[in-house]
């Protein structure tokens, strides 16, 4: 049996009976008005984070979710995207499927807006999407991609990439770790499947996730999630395991490079009103820019004195220099 099967295994045992805090964080859940989440849906999400931002979901966008969960981010989603198939939800667990399929129900009872059939659920898995090339504005995964062993990953990086529309989106959560892992910790199937030995650096997320194409990536979030413990664990050390939230767009691929963000920023404070590189980057006087890490390298290699940047803050809002 391979580590998916073990996957499948525990996902259809937290479809048929609801598992709080399974593999993951509990977060705070979007307030949106007239929006009502059914508490049986509340109690799977099994999610480390948020793929929902409103930012990302202008213009009823077509949207994919890789992972259905209880369905709580699908009916998210179909909140901005009022129309009959506009989200799309993918599961290879077809008791997950079938398990938000009823939660969908209890949705379309609780708000007058929703009806089920803005969500279409088809079983598939990440690896081959069951979705047209160019197809979607948004694709989202909470929690899943790190569960996926090294090609596991590019594939479903690239296939993420395939069935996005030029410009689109894809939104992530996922925990990662800067620490290294026992070769016990990351042999254990389990472990992976429940989001916490499959966690990579988040250099290493980053460059996989530009390997494939990604021109711009966003880190918008990174907070606290797990510690992996001696005392509970195959470890000599305590693990510190955080969540992160990226945002990966389907721009061209600059000549110098993909532009990522992590929340750096950039200041003049000398003489002028602005400071100019000649490469499309104005700073006026004593205002904060945010800036890609690649321009920021760029301006700290200039050597002034009258420029400041910032280090990362993994915190990015939009905006800046590209």
């Amino acid at each position: 049996m391979s580590y998916l099967d073990t996957t499948a295994d525990v996902y259809r045992q937290a479809a048929q009976e609801p598992q709080v805090g399974l593999c993951c964080t509990t977060n705070p859940v979007w307030q949106l008005p007239g929006l009502s989440i059914p508490p049986r849906m509340l109690s799977m999400n099994y999610g480390c984070g948020s793929t929902v931002n409103p930012r990302d979901l202008t213009n009823s966008p077509t949207v994919l979710y890789v992972g259905v969960g209880g369905g709580m981010e699908l009916l998210q989603f179909a909140y901005f995207s009022r129309r009959p198939g506009a989200v799309i939800g993918v599961d290879v667990v077809t008791e997950m499927l079938d398990a938000s399929r009823a939660n969908m129900e209890q949705a379309e009872a609780q708000n007058e807006w929703f009806s089920r059939d803005f969500v279409d659920l088809r079983a598939g898995d990440a690896l081959h999407l069951p979705v047209p090339d160019a197809s979607v504005d948004v694709a989202a995964q909470n929690c899943l991609f790190n569960i996926f062993k090294l090609d596991d990953l590019r594939r479903a990086l690239q296939e993420t990439y395939r069935v996005l529309k030029p410009h689109g989106r894809l939104v992530m959560s996922d925990p990662t770790c800067e620490q290294p892992m026992s070769e016990e910790l990351r042999a254990d199937e389990r472990l992976r499947a429940l989001c916490l030995t499959g966690s990579l650096p988040l250099q290493q997320y980053l460059d996989l996730i530009t390997s494939v194409g990604f021109g711009t990536v966003e880190v918008r979030a990174k907070r606290a999630y797990r510690v992996l413990s001696p005392q509970h664990y195959a470890t000599d050390e305590l693990i510190y395991i955080e969540s992160v939230e990226v945002c990966a767009i389907k721009d061209p691929m600059p000549a110098d490079g993909p532009c990522i963000f992590t929340g750096r920023t950039a200041i003049y404070y000398g003489q002028d009103e602005l400071f100019d590189d000649q490469k499309g980057h104005v700073l006026l006087q004593n205002q904060p820019l945010a800036v890609c890490d690649k321009t920021a390298g760029a301006l700290l290699a200039l050597g002034r004195d009258d420029i400041f940047v910032s280090p990362s803050t993994y915190f990015y809002d939009g905006g800046g220099c590209c």
